[in-house]
């Protein structure tokens, strides 16, 4: 089965892709429904007890490789800005991606520099064009998205947002995505100003009905179902500490469920 090619057909119209951290959430998720998967640097990292950011490029594919090999589904991975800040390090990503056995993958235009986040116009521009050239080289096929991050690092900047997804779909990508947006009459913007997919990360206040109506075509969970886990295991401990009581584990998931499912993945 060519993976790239399912994924790319299920961007025809909206759907949910959630962002498990293991393979055993990642087993999870295919069991209850969901038609694709995607990686979460984030959840990843505080998995391992590390700060989002802090998974090298090596370790961050291995896990993607992992991912994709725990399931039947399409798997795009969040790899935050690639093997390097060059073009030439955009492309490698692409082929490292596609080596891990991934659908897809995303792209940012985050520099990891405190003092200077985004990279620069043209040279962002520069970094999708060379993945896209690499990822038009592969055999088979392979969604390549492309991110733009001002909001989420303090830049409220919607024009030139707009104007960096319209010139990454310009240079070829796939699925345009500008992470932070809280806002849908924004989302109806971003996705009235530019003709290829959407991808918008899902906030409390936004629906999949809304989401679709604004044009979006995927909704990613980013790090939330993490961070949900780990609300609850703190919800948990503060009853346990101060109440002395186990009134949380009516919420768990059964012991005989979990043990099925897994075991019927074993073959």
């Amino acid at each position: 089965m060519d993976k790239g090619k399912t994924f790319r057909e299920l961007h025809a119209s909206t759907f949910v892709i959630p962002n498990p951290w293991d393979i055993g959430t990642a087993k999870l998720l295919q069991s209850f429904g969901f038609k694709a998967l995607a990686t979460t640097s984030a959840g990843f990292a505080f998995s391992r007890g590390l700060r989002d950011g802090a998974v090298n490029f090596e370790t961050m594919i291995a896990h993607c490789k992992e991912l994709a090999a725990a399931t039947d589904l399409p798997v795009s991975a969040d790899l935050e800005k690639g093997k390097g800040d060059s073009p030439e390090r955009a492309a490698e990503t692409i082929f490292a991606a596609e080596a891990a056995g991934l659908a897809g993958c995303s792209i940012e235009d985050f520099s990891g520099d405190d003092d200077h986040p985004i990279y620069d116009f043209s040279h962002a521009v520069e970094r999708v064009a060379a993945a896209v050239e690499a990822a038009r080289a592969l055999k088979n096929d392979f969604v390549f998205t492309a991110r733009a991050e001002n909001f989420l690092h303090g830049i409220n900047d919607l024009d030139d947002t707009i104007r960096r997804l319209q010139a990454f779909e310009k240079a070829g990508a796939d699925v345009l995505y500008a992470p932070g947006i809280a806002d849908i009459e924004m989302v109806r913007t971003i996705c009235s100003s530019v003709s290829k997919p959407v991808n918008v990360l899902a906030v409390p206040a936004f629906t999949v009905a809304e989401l679709a109506k604004a044009g979006a075509k995927r909704i990613s969970l980013g790090s939330k179902l993490t961070n949900y886990t780990f609300g609850a295991l703190e919800r948990a401990s503060k009853e346990i500490l101060e109440s002395g009581s186990f009134a949380f584990s009516r919420d768990a998931m059964a012991y005989d469920r979990l043990q099925k499912m897994f075991s019927a993945s074993e073959g």
